[in-house]
């Protein structure tokens, strides 16, 4: 997979993309990440990217001249842009896995009071959010949706199951308790059912575990799923 990030801080996105399960990736070619500066294709000698907005308010607006340029210089014939903006659609899980199976994915990062219309009308194809709140600028926005879709590529994580067996994975519920050793801690003891060696009888209770935990937590997550049904 190709991921183009186009951004006024490469740095921002860099520092984490480059440790830990996404660095190995890009190490061994399973990923080739790519970032772009707008401010390279700035039309004046001072590398302005921004201007006041038309018909007033605060805050600078980013320009579309080097965004445009920015973007198609990078983006290819199968490439999908997506703006990171607080009036997107949500992020998720489901989105995530449509990014993955993508052959090339263009990251706009957003910064100030936002982008020129234009740049949202013509040149990018979804706005994506991470919620409802604002960040001081898209690239952090996107170093967290680069590691949701690069960690589901095949051959990324140890075992590729490991994306399906996890919360918002296969049923899309909340994931199920996890214990490790030792047996008892503090007067708590991890449940007998996960030292019994019987795989049916774990696999139940882990599901059961999972349906509660969801049901407590997150019970949008079934009604979306399951409607109504009891």
């Amino acid at each position: 997979m190709r991921l183009d990030i186009v951004t006024l801080f490469p740095a921002i996105c860099e520092g984490p993309l480059g440790e830990s399960v996404i660095g190995r990736a890009r190490e061994r070619g399973l990923v080739d990440i790519r970032y772009t500066n707008p401010r390279t294709f700035a039309r004046d000698r001072h590398g302005t990217v921004d201007d006041s907005p038309y018909g007033g308010g605060v805050g600078m607006v980013m320009k579309p001249e080097p965004l445009f340029a920015a973007v198609e210089q990078v983006a290819t014939e199968d490439a999908t842009v997506v703006l990171l903006s607080p009036q997107g659609q949500p992020f998720c899980q489901s989105l995530a896995r449509r990014f993955a199976a993508l052959p090339h994915l263009v990251l706009v990062c957003g910064h100030y009071e936002g982008v020129d219309e234009r740049v949202r009308q013509v040149l990018v194809d979804e706005e994506v959010s991470l919620g409802d709140y604002i960040l001081t600028n898209g690239a952090l926005a996107a170093v967290v949706v680069a590691d949701a879709v690069i960690r589901l590529l095949p051959g990324v994580l140890g075992a590729d199951e490991s994306s399906d067996d996890e919360s918002f994975g296969r049923d899309g519920w909340l994931e199920y308790p996890h214990y490790t050793r030792p047996v008892e801690f503090r007067g708590m003891r991890v449940p007998d059912v996960l030292l019994s060696g019987d795989h049916a009888d774990i696999e139940r209770w882990r599901r059961e575990q999972s349906l509660v935990r969801t049901a407590a937590r997150r019970p949008e997550l079934l009604q979306r799923r399951y409607g109504d049904r009891p």
